[in-house]
């Protein structure tokens, strides 16, 4: 069986499995009287599609079936014909098949009424299915079996931290998953500390339990960060997964804390239960990476400078320039939803999370474009090939930003505006840096949408909801991208086509790029002149926009009908005050 084909089975068993995980928890939390077991009960409960919850409790056994039969075909096909199973991949398709088995059975044999410890019993099988088919399709990649520079000593204590980690992290899910079973119960309502004496319920020792690891756990994550950014500083994969575990670590105990505060409201009981899922999956990775030895090492000679030098790298990580101007069309979207001006402390939070957010992208996707950057003389020179930051270091940081931010709006603005931003992220990292930017010219039409979520955010800051004034400033965005970039491309070209990265006048031209550049400058100046006319703006937004936008198809009609790199790089620096200008247009027509 080839190694991608391999790697794809092994991928779908284990994202089968988080979402048999998930579905799991969203039945158990929010209504447990749906739970769909056993698998004949789905039939019926399909019959009522007044909810969605029941077709969630409809997936959560068969999305387990088919991460099974799938772990048991591998399983068969490798061992039958292959006869190449590594030792660590034998054990975790035999622990994965037989914790999936008794899943089965325990469903089968005790149907829907999973309860108390029987419903832990059923958790805890499905964790362990899921670490363990981790493992299984880990062990098969080459970037695994790398280990970094780190000495014998501090990988033995990351080795024996990890796998106490592993214990209390599993036994932390265990309580905090008995908890859910009685979340109402006066004992130890308070947090960090109990407020209730210790009249404990029938969990009350769980729930205090549960606290108890947590403060445990945190001395650990700590102590492993520690080290790992200490010994680690060229591990891909050691560096950036600690730095991720210590976040998500802490932004499990802030959401903790928050939900038992705001009376367990259903979102931060789901969005707690989800979050210790990734945290056990990245502490499974983790630990897993730190148990292989090879004698191969990916390494980058360092510069030696300064501590203040470093810093300026790690805040040149964030493009400060593109995060000012996307913190100016996310406040635009906080004044249009607010009609006026939003409050200081929502605004604060916003703008901040959404900073970390912008720049924490920013540095994964330099991450990506690290040996591009090298061969590009305008990119040269930034932290990561300049030898400043390593490659780890770099991953690493912009992981913990991202995270940080949608733990920040999360708790302190709310959850439609951190999965918006989380989306943003997303958007950005894997469907324009790994997919579209190295494979078609069209790369920035499509990616365009990633600019284009920071008004969103905004706007679901303060209504909480998206209505369509909020449509059209993503819109703007989204039309505004192309001919913004396709200029810089023009001037930068010889770049571009060194790294291969397949730009429009890399791949089609000159002139296709210019005409490009002034059809979408067309569009971009009559979407603007739409909104007033849709009364969704005021006569002053009109006047601002018709004159803006007339400079702008000037420099756009310059760059078509002039060669040269002058007026694309004049054409490049002017769309970007234009859009910056444009939203501020927007606030003011608002307050005036």
């Amino acid at each position: 069986m080839k190694q991608k084909t391999l790697k794809q089975i092994y991928g779908s068993v284990v994202v089968l499995l988080l979402l048999a995980v998930y579905s799991g928890y969203v039945v158990r939390f929010l209504d447990p009287s749906e739970f769909c077991a056993p698998i004949t009960k789905c039939v019926f409960v399909l019959g009522r599609p007044e909810t969605w919850l029941p077709w969630i409790a409809a997936m959560h056994p068969s999305l387990a079936f088919v991460a099974g039969l799938l772990g048991i075909s591998v399983g068969l096909w490798r061992l039958i014909r292959e006869r190449s199973l590594s030792p660590i991949e034998r054990w975790g398709l035999i622990t994965g098949i037989t914790t999936l088995l008794l899943q089965g059975l325990q469903t089968f044999w005790f149907g829907n009424k999973l309860r108390d410890y029987s419903d832990l019993t059923h958790l805890s099988l499905g964790l362990l299915a899921l670490t363990a088919f981790t493992v299984a399709g880990l062990s098969v990649l080459p970037s695994f079996q790398v280990l970094s520079d780190a000495r014998s000593s501090k990988r033995k204590y990351v080795r024996f931290l990890g796998m106490g980690l592993l214990w209390v992290t599993f036994l932390l899910l265990i309580s905090g998953y008995a908890q859910g079973l009685d979340p109402y119960s006066p004992a130890c309502g308070g947090w960090p500390f109990c407020s209730s004496g210790w009249a404990f319920s029938q969990w009350g020792w769980h729930i205090l339990l549960h606290r108890l690891l947590s403060l445990l756990a945190l001395g650990g994550v700590t102590g492993m960060l520690i080290i790992t950014w200490r010994g680690y500083s060229q591990d891909i994969i050691v560096l950036p997964a600690a730095t991720a575990l210590a976040i998500l670590f802490l932004g499990q105990v802030g959401l903790g804390g928050v939900m038992v505060n705001r009376g367990y409201r259903q979102d931060l009981v789901a969005l707690h239960a989800f979050n210790i899922v990734a945290l056990w999956l990245t502490l499974s990775v983790l630990v897993f990476r730190v148990w292989v030895r090879s004698p191969h090492s990916e390494r980058q000679s360092i510069a030696t400078v300064s501590w203040q030098t470093r810093l300026k790298a790690y805040f040149l990580l964030n493009k400060p320039v593109i995060v000012a101007l996307l913190l100016v069309t996310t406040y635009t979207g906080m004044v249009l939803a607010a009609k006026g001006i939003p409050d200081a402390r929502l605004t604060f939070w916003t703008l901040f999370g959404g900073a970390l957010a912008a720049g924490g992208a920013s540095a994964i996707n330099q991450y990506i474009d690290r040996e591009a950057d090298k061969r590009m003389q305008r990119t040269a020179k930034r932290p990561i090939p300049a030898g400043i930051i390593t490659p780890a270091q770099g991953l690493a940081y912009g992981i913990a930003a991202c995270w940080v931010a949608f733990f920040m709006l999360a708790i302190m603005v709310n959850l439609l505006t951190a999965l918006l931003a989380l989306a943003g992220m997303i958007y950005y990292v894997g469907i324009y840096s790994l997919w579209l930017k190295p494979a078609t010219p069209q790369n920035i039409v499509i990616g365009g949408g990633a600019g284009a979520i920071p008004p969103l955010v905004g706007w679901a800051a303060v209504a909480n909801d998206l209505q369509v004034p909020a449509l059209f400033l993503f819109a703007i965005i989204f039309l505004w991208t192309p001919p913004h970039f396709w200029a810089l491309a023009l001037v930068r070209r010889k770049d571009y086509a060194r790294a291969g990265i397949p730009m429009l006048p890399v791949v089609l031209g000159e002139q296709t790029t210019r005409r490009q550049i002034f059809i979408y400058t067309l569009q971009l100046v009559a979407l603007t002149l739409l909104m007033p006319l849709l009364n969704l703006t005021g006569h002053l937004f009109l006047l601002i926009a018709l004159v803006l936008g007339g400079g702008l198809i000037y420099a756009a009609w310059r760059v078509l009908r002039m060669p040269g790199n002058r007026p694309a790089y004049q054409m490049y620096r002017m769309s970007s005050m234009y859009l910056a200008l444009i939203f501020l247009a927007l606030v003011v027509d608002v307050l005036v």
